[in-house]
């Protein structure tokens, strides 16, 4: 329940909404950009320096600080691969160009009295244009031009509207190249203005124009078209990244969401009910554009309550929107959904403010949990924003001539001497493909994408034989177990997999039957355990996991029944269960040729708990044979909200160990994959994780030291690639490999594409080598990273990250997910989790 409105402090000024604050700008002419993060750089070694006033530098900018490559003699001079057939690639990245010798100009500002108000500030300033110019930046402590001023000290006298004399004194502090971190930042803040001199509003980090909604009246849903863009300095110039994206509104307020609630649930847990479905969720008030998200909801505060404006004056919600936005209320008695604003460094109070908001004019934004299960919608959805490469190449010429054609926005960069020029092509390499080794043959797939049917005839490496079971289903699922079993055997025979018939016991559909069931039943002798979900419901499943995880730890497999009743599909859905039965009792499905002996690869994932977000769940998967097809997975839980890892130790040497125990000998070299790495957090990993692993070496022997690479792996990236094809465009090959010219310069990187899009554009895998005592020539990494994208065992084909990462992922999701507790170290060497 909230708080009572007394001990909020409401948001409001006179001038706009109880919702939100007016935005602020930066600008070459008249405006102030008084919501600056631009921070100050040193001019000698470009270490970032957080600016005074509490700003912070963005997270993504934080990276720009690492210098990883020249760390790394054998990449020192030369990290481009060389083998493979070249294909012509488009990316999306735009040039940006600057006349020769462009440099930004960063002065101090200081004045005399000193003076609090920004807006003051900026207004005695600007008094000066024609010394500072019509190209300046100024957030009320540093001043950006283009052009140096004649003196490194410049005194200027302005006088207030009471007639105060006030001396304003300019000082050179920095000189900065285009390729600055401080630089890039303000470029991106120019954009920010650019993009709303278009008329399109910004919704977190991407921009959107509302005046083009793309409708979807079957489901009740609004996209808004927009673009997502970033700068960036690559190899050897300053590029835009821009990509298109989509703003999810559902044409539904919550109110109608509320209401309709009401109709659903007993009214003894209505709010319960509408503080589950809304805490946390984003929405959109429309007649500002902007996002909140919601806290809390104020069941005691209604629309026909009053605040007090800034003037000290008190008006009631009701006539504030009608004043303001011309807009009626029409239920007088809706509760009041609050968002916590961040609290400002400038605010005299650390009381966190609130923002108000009325159910009626809050559209919801996302979807739902039902809708993400509804095919229909998300097909629907999908023909909208899973766009082709051509119509996203028309998406991107599109933003440009509007650039160059809106004269606002033109001469917005004309001013700061900027240009932007035309799309980056450049040249790629396919990995040749591989061929997958099974128990009795080896084939050359048609595709990487699906190998299922090259393989259908095949055996699998290694399949214990499945003798003793249990099989627990509800009366709803009845008339699917015996052709499920029938199923499971026939296709069991064709992979080399013997299923003897398993015990079978029905019970009730509640997930308290299934549970008891479990308790009486299950004991350690079994081998698996199989569970027909009578329904989508989480908590059933959740607890028959943790109970298998956890208590009791025994290989599980669950099945909605509905998934079974699809009779025309059950011998392939048989055949998909089939092969994660192997996998869960410890056996080998396919493997490709791994040149590289007594290596260990590893793969690591950090997520948060879904139940308790100050909980991190770090899952640790590495290999434990020279083929790369058995593996020992750990998952901690870690009493942090950071995604950092301080149990790699603990992770490694038990990892270490079991290679030991299967091989008579320690692994010589290891190469670990680390995904879930967000923006800014590099350095962290650098100082923190790569130390840990180096150091737990030492614990085994004495003169045991493997030979290491560490690689960061990023699946959400900007960066696009399409190849020609006639005089259209479309998606590159799989294995296509890009090392140059859309990379860094000051890091050991690469793009990866391996993953297959039916529809849509694919997106590439960015991979980041951090550290590297392995020396493995550029190519080798990338064909190596290659073919583990082809053993993860959910899927006969290629993945988007290599499998040992995936395998972290599935674990972490698990446990956060669903059982919340660490599983048995008993399962540690099977894929129980899959």
């Amino acid at each position: 329940m909230s708080e009572p409105p007394s001990k909020r402090k409401l948001l409001d000024n006179g001038s706009s909404s109880a919702a939100g604050s007016s935005r602020q700008s930066i600008s070459g002419d008249d405006d102030s950009y008084s919501g600056s993060t631009i921070s100050q750089l040193s001019a000698g070694d470009g270490r970032t320096v957080v600016a005074e006033r509490g700003r912070r530098l963005s997270r993504n900018l934080q990276d720009l600080g690492v210098y990883t490559r020249q760390t790394m003699a054998h990449v020192v001079d030369r990290k481009t691969g060389s083998s493979g057939s070249p294909v012509k690639l488009l990316s999306n990245l735009f040039a940006l160009g600057f006349p020769k010798e462009w440099q930004l100009f960063q002065y101090h500002v200081d004045y005399k009295p000193s003076i609090a108000s920004i807006r003051m500030k900026v207004a005695l300033l600007y008094t000066h244009k024609d010394v500072i110019g019509q190209s300046h930046a100024f957030d009320g402590a540093m001043l950006y031009l283009s052009r140096k001023l004649q003196d490194k000290v410049t005194e200027l006298t302005s006088t207030t509207k009471h007639g105060e004399e006030v001396k304003i004194t300019l000082t050179l502090t920095s000189i900065l190249p285009a390729g600055s971190p401080t630089c890039i930042q303000f470029f991106g803040v120019l954009f920010k203005r650019i993009f709303r001199s278009l008329n399109m509003y910004q919704v977190g980090r991407n921009y959107y124009n509302p005046s083009n909604p793309v409708e979807i009246p079957q489901h009740k849903l609004m996209l808004w078209p927009g673009f997502s863009i970033s700068i960036m300095h690559l190899e050897n110039q300053l590029t835009l990244s821009a990509d298109i994206s989509h703003k999810v509104l559902r044409n539904e307020t919550v109110l109608n969401f509320m209401t309709d609630l009401y109709s659903k649930v007993p009214e003894e847990r209505f709010t319960e009910a509408c503080e589950k479905e809304f805490l946390g969720m984003i929405v959109l008030t429309r007649y500002n554009n902007k996002t909140y998200r919601v806290d809390d909801i104020d069941w005691n505060t209604k629309p026909s309550d009053t605040f007090p404006k800034k003037d000290g004056s008190v008006i009631t919600y009701v006539d504030y929107y009608k004043q303001q936005y011309n807009l009626e209320l029409t239920d007088l008695f809706q509760p009041m959904l609050v968002s916590t604003m961040k609290v400002k460094k400038k605010d005299a109070t650390d009381v966190p403010r609130a923002v108000h908001l009325i159910p009626e004019l809050c559209y919801l934004t996302g979807l739902s949990t039902r809708a993400l299960t509804d095919f229909r919608l998300m097909k629907d959805l999908a023909m909208e924003t899973q766009v082709n490469p051509e119509r996203r190449q028309q998406r991107l010429q599109s933003l440009a001539s509007n650039i160059e054609g809106c004269p606002a926005a033109s001469l917005e960069m004309k001013k700061w001497g900027m240009r932007l020029e035309k799309q980056i092509s450049l040249t790629g390499r396919v990995i040749p493909p591989e061929r997958i080794c099974m128990r009795d043959n080896v084939c050359q797939p048609m595709s990487a994408a699906d190998w299922g049917r090259d393989t259908r005839d095949s055996r699998m490496i290694t399949a214990e034989p499945l003798n003793n079971w249990l099989l627990l289903f509800s009366r709803r699922s009845e008339d699917v177990v015996e052709n499920l079993v029938y199923n499971l055997q026939k296709v069991g025979s064709g992979m080399g997999f013997s299923i003897e018939q398993p015990k079978i016991v029905k019970v009730d559909e509640s997930t308290a039957a299934f549970t008891r069931a479990l308790q009486q039943l299950v004991h350690q002798d079994l081998q698996m355990v199989f569970c027909i979900l009578p329904s989508i419901s989480k908590d059933n499943y959740d607890s028959i996991k943790k109970f298998l995880s956890v208590e009791m730890p025994i290989p599980s497999q669950c099945v909605q029944s509905r998934t079974l009743s699809k009779q025309h599909m059950l011998m392939s859905i048989a055949s998909k269960i089939a092969m994660q039965m192997i996998c869960k009792m410890g056996g080998e499905l396919w493997a490709v040729e791994i040149p590289l002996k007594s290596l260990m690869v590893v793969g690591i994932d950090v997520s948060k708990d879904a139940m308790d977000k100050s909980r991190s769940v770090v899952g640790f998967v590495a290999s434990t044979n020279a083929r790369l097809t058995k593996w020992f997975s750990r998952c901690i839980i870690q009493k942090t909200s950071t995604n950092f890892a301080d149990c790699l130790t603990v992770c490694m040497q038990g990892a270490i160990e079991k290679w030991k125990k299967n091989n008579n000998d320690w692994p010589s070299r290891i190469i670990i994959y680390r995904d879930g790495v967000g923006d800014g957090q590099l350095q962290m990993v650098v100082d923190y994780e790569i130390p840990q692993l180096l150091a737990c070496f030492t614990q085994f022997l004495k003169t045991y030291s493997p030979k290491m690479t560490f690689v960061v792996v990023r699946k959400r990236c900007t960066t696009r690639f399409f190849s020609e094809a006639g005089r259209g465009l479309q998606n590159p090959p799989l294995g296509t490999v890009v090392d140059s010219v859309a990379t860094r310069r000051e890091w050991y990187d690469f793009f990866l594409i391996s993953q297959n899009a039916r529809q849509g554009t694919v997106n590439p895998t960015y991979y980041n080598v951090l550290y590297d005592s392995n020396c493995l020539k550029p190519d080798h990494l990338q064909r190596l990273t290659y073919k583990l994208c082809h053993l993860y065992y959910n899927w006969p084909g290629v993945v988007r990250v290599p499998a040992p990462c995936q395998y972290a992922y599935k674990l972490t999701s698990l446990v956060g997910q669903s059982i919340h507790r660490e599983p048995s170290i008993e399962l540690s060497n099977t894929l129980f989790y899959l």
